[in-house]
């Protein structure tokens, strides 16, 4: 049965990663282990997932959406006793493995269209990080996330998303990778990026936490004003104004201009002064 006649559906995000380099770049970014256990998000027709199986990892989990697929990865892979598949939304479906235990990593080619919901359910949020947290992330995104995601201050592509990210995991650039690596090539320039997620002794404590939720979500609503009117009400002008010298950041500056460590010292401030 194989894939024969399968085309790549639009409604699926689906464009097939066909670039042996590529390929490549993505295990050596995932460093495999012979007792890694890896979570594969949108296997596709398994190009990936060969070369998974061939790095003699302890096990390999693919869930794929679509059921067509599904069959085709099943010929292919069945018979390796270290893979098993599941078909469903990787934003609902069970993320354990088939002896009900979890992942250590995960690689995979996210379908653009599910990017920021698949990495909430993946990495967190920084008022509830997944626990425990994957040791490493190899994902394939568009370059525009992969750009916020690693971003510094003062960046025009630095947001929420680079400060939650960047104070949840370690994020560097893997290889840019352009259209002509997929099948059929997408309209936009994709990148691979490597997530390291904190340990739960590096991340911050829940209430601190919290508050750097609720600022970022406040401040970013106007990236483009300054914080002292888009953190207006969050404490006096004055009490404002000494929580932000001391945490080094003037209140004429704009959100994108702020280390993910400044947001970190004004919450610990307004948490204290409380």
């Amino acid at each position: 049965m194989g894939f024969s006649g399968h085309q790549a559906r639009k409604r699926f995000g689906q464009h097939w990663l066909r670039d042996q380099s590529v390929l490549e770049r993505i295990l050596e970014a995932a460093a495999l282990e012979p007792t890694d256990r890896v979570l594969e998000v949108g296997p596709g027709r398994g190009a990936l997932t060969e070369r998974l199986l061939a790095a003699e990892v302890g096990a390999v989990h693919a869930i794929e959406l679509d059921r067509d697929l599904v069959a085709g990865l099943q010929d292919r892979f069945a018979t390796n006793p270290r893979f098993s598949l599941h078909q469903g939304d990787v934003l609902e479906a069970p993320l354990d493995l088939s002896d009900g235990r979890m992942a250590d990593k995960v690689v995979a080619n996210i379908p653009y269209n599910i990017t920021g919901p698949l990495l909430d359910r993946l990495v967190g949020r920084l008022d509830r990080p997944v626990d425990p947290p994957y040791r490493r992330l190899v994902l394939l995104v568009q370059k525009e996330v992969a750009e916020r995601i690693r971003a510094r201050p003062g960046h025009s592509s630095f947001s929420a998303l680079s400060v939650r990210m960047q104070l949840l995991a370690r994020c560097h650039s893997v290889c840019p990778v352009p259209p002509r690596c997929f099948q059929p090539p997408p309209k936009v320039q994709s990148e691979v990026i490597c997530l390291e997620p904190l340990p739960a002794s590096e991340r911050l404590e829940p209430a601190l936490a919290a508050r750097v939720e609720s600022l970022l979500k406040q401040a970013f609503l106007a990236r483009r004003k300054m914080l002292r009117n888009t953190l207006a009400g969050v404490a006096s002008p004055e009490r404002l104004g000494s929580l932000a010298t001391t945490a080094g950041f003037s209140l004429q500056q704009r959100p994108q201009e702020l280390a993910p460590e400044a947001w970190v010292a004004l919450a610990r401030g307004l948490n204290q002064s409380d």
